[in-house]
């Protein structure tokens, strides 16, 4: 208890007196600044983690050094992408000392909110959001929840102060290849399972499925599209009946946990991706290799989206007037489904 007690008592100053240095020079020391020697630094973080200090982020805030804390806001982490991306985000922040703190919102505005008023308070430099659905204003946010928090967007988007930064994936290109890909092997009826307008990569997704069956000739067939909140459910409910309809030949996804809950729905039903219904699944996960010799899918770069995310927290892009958007294509790989 009474080490405990001396570990929370820590503090630069004494640090500073333990060393008999100044204490501006300990605090230069712990924040790697160029003027402070190398051996110094080194013998100052020693002592430091001998004594057990602690930085608080808070104080660092307040003096106005700002944190190097990041938030994370994502829709849920059983999706695949969300999961590799929390991973490879945390991994390039750790390696530049930001902390990431992540958050899951459900897809639910007043969680969203929630989330940034507790970034708010621990004086977070920035957050990197998936946007959950709906006009925040309608649920009596507070207008100036976000003041003080750099804002940069992941996959989708939605305005608010108009200097969101955003990093996007452009997938226009390949889900209409993806279509076109299954009119050259013989397909005229292509389904589409996706999310539903109340997402903006659920509009867009759609648009280019729509040009998709526009560039191939085929007409659109209301009853082959298929779209709601996205969800591993929802895209089994949508292939189920895709399935009991008998009109569909081939299908396209347009998310990540949709494709995953079709392609359930495929296999838990009998059928062959590949053999009895064409399938171009979405997010391409590594088990997609090893079914039916491989499914068709929709690839989205995960690391160069964290690496960009990275580097607008550095070059602090999201402070202009009108924030950059960053855009990174989508490949469709074939494979035999």
């Amino acid at each position: 208890m009474e080490s405990r007690n001396l570990a929370a008592r820590v503090t630069i100053k004494t640090i500073a007196k333990d060393l008999g240095i100044s204490h501006m020079t300990v605090s230069r020391a712990l924040s790697d600044h160029p003027n402070v020697q190398k051996d110094t630094r080194e013998l100052v973080k020693k002592r430091a983690a001998e004594l057990g200090y602690v930085k608080i982020a808070a104080a660092t805030a307040m003096r106005g050094d700002g944190t190097r804390i990041v938030g994370l806001l994502l829709p849920n982490i059983v999706n695949e992408f969300y999961a590799s991306f929390a991973n490879e985000l945390a991994r390039i922040c750790e390696a530049f000392s930001y902390q990431l703190i992540i958050h899951l919102t459900d897809d639910d505005l007043k969680t969203e909110h929630k989330a940034m008023q507790q970034l708010r308070e621990v004086q977070a430099k920035a957050v990197v959001v998936v946007p959950a659905p709906g006009d925040p204003a309608t649920t009596g946010h507070d207008p100036h929840h976000l003041d003080g928090l750099d804002v940069i967007q992941l996959i989708r988007q939605r305005s608010e102060t108009g200097r969101e930064a955003a990093i996007l994936v452009d997938d226009a290109g390949a889900i209409s290849a993806a279509v076109k890909h299954l009119h050259a092997t013989g397909h005229r009826k292509i389904a589409y399972i996706g999310a539903n307008a109340d997402l903006s990569s659920g509009r867009n997704r759609l648009k280019a499925y729509r040009r998709g069956l526009h560039e191939s000739g085929l007409p659109e067939i209301q009853a082959l599209i298929k779209t709601a909140p996205p969800s591993f459910s929802m895209g089994g409910a949508s292939a189920e009946a895709l399935l009991s309809e008998r009109e569909a030949t081939a299908i396209v996804c347009g998310g990540f946990e949709i494709s995953n809950g079709a392609l359930h729905a495929l296999l838990t039903s009998g059928r062959r991706p590949g053999a009895d219904i064409a399938f171009i699944g979405y997010g391409d996960p590594s088990f997609y290799t090893w079914i039916e010799g491989g499914i068709s899918t929709i690839r989205v770069p995960v690391s160069p989206l964290a690496n960009q995310t990275l580097q607008v927290l550095k070059s602090g892009t999201v402070d202009d007037d009108d924030a950059q958007i960053f855009e990174f294509q989508a490949e469709l790989v074939v494979r035999k489904s």
